[in-house]
């Protein structure tokens, strides 16, 4: 495919009439402009410029095909610049907000990444578990895992999060596989008190929603915490599939139920409407999805 440099060169020369103007415009060689024009008329198969004694001419061909090249290369330079002033205006102390545990795998990555692009940029990562007031907290943005409530933030879906259900090899030893959602009634369930599923679990059946009581003797508010009992054999536990990957590669855990998966959860990046996005919110949420979107979560 022909370079920028040969449509260029081309380009520089009907506008000017003569190769040795062309590269004099252009900073070039004159035969480094004859060869590039030499090169893209063979690539295209057709003569672009006549050659006179006192001046190059278009041919009807290269007419057209000046037209066409000149608005072209216009609207890349434009592109070009466009670029760099954005690039320019991406700096100063960015405020991301999201939780404890879903940042250090996706959004500390993503926000060293953003940082290695944009050397005038700082930013703050600022994590809880609980929804941060962004106003309150002056977040920039945050990344919020689940449906979003109605509120007048701008929001776009990043990607989502896939839930299963999990026992420890020792539980399922002991009680025995769950082979139909009924049977979590006779079997320990530890149940996360700080999600909106708590002792109701919304299982998959017949391509349907349903929720499915469950219960059991341990109860916890923290992610982590809930994840090591269900390891360590409490119960079965219904979890991101993110949180526990490494423990089912290592057969610390297993799946069950798999056919009655819980559909899977959202997430979102979060931001003010009280103005236009801001340039290096925009980009910071690009970076994310492109990067999570490749991901196995």
């Amino acid at each position: 495919m022909p370079s920028l440099e040969q449509y260029a060169a081309f380009v520089e020369t009907v506008e000017r009439g003569s190769l040795t103007a062309a590269a004099k415009h252009l900073g070039r060689s004159l035969q480094s402009v004859s060869r590039a024009l030499a090169t893209l008329e063979d690539e295209l198969g057709v003569e672009l410029v006549r050659r006179t004694t006192r001046r190059m001419q278009p041919s009807p061909a290269g007419v057209i095909f000046h037209q066409r090249m000149k608005a072209a290369l216009a609207d890349i330079e434009h592109a070009r610049a466009e670029a760099t002033r954005e690039n320019a205006r991406i700096g100063g102390v960015f405020r991301v907000g999201a939780s404890v545990l879903f940042a250090p795998n996706y959004v500390t990555p993503a926000a060293i990444a953003f940082l290695q692009r944009f050397p005038a940029l700082e930013i703050d990562l600022v994590l809880a578990d609980s929804i941060a007031d962004l106003i309150e907290e002056r977040l920039d943005v945050a990344i919020r895992i689940g449906d979003l409530k109605a509120s007048s933030l701008k929001a776009r879906r990043i990607t989502q999060l896939r839930r299963v259900i999990v026992a420890s090899p020792t539980y399922l030893a002991r009680h025995g596989l769950p082979r139909t959602p009924s049977d979590l009634a006779r079997h320990a369930c530890v149940v996360r008190t700080f999600g909106p599923e708590g002792d109701s679990w919304p299982l998959t059946i017949d391509g349907n929603t349903t929720r499915i009581p469950v219960r059991g003797v341990f109860r916890c508010n923290d992610a982590a915490s809930a994840n090591v009992a269900v390891i360590l054999g409490a119960g079965l536990g219904l979890v991101p599939l993110w949180q526990v990957r490494a423990e089912l590669d290592q057969g610390r855990l297993e799946l069950v139920l798999s056919d009655h998966e819980p559909p899977p959860v959202p997430v979102h990046a979060v931001w003010p409407s009280n103005a236009g996005t801001p340039a290096r919110t925009r980009t910071f949420v690009d970076m994310l999805i492109a990067r999570l979107s490749g991901e196995r979560i």
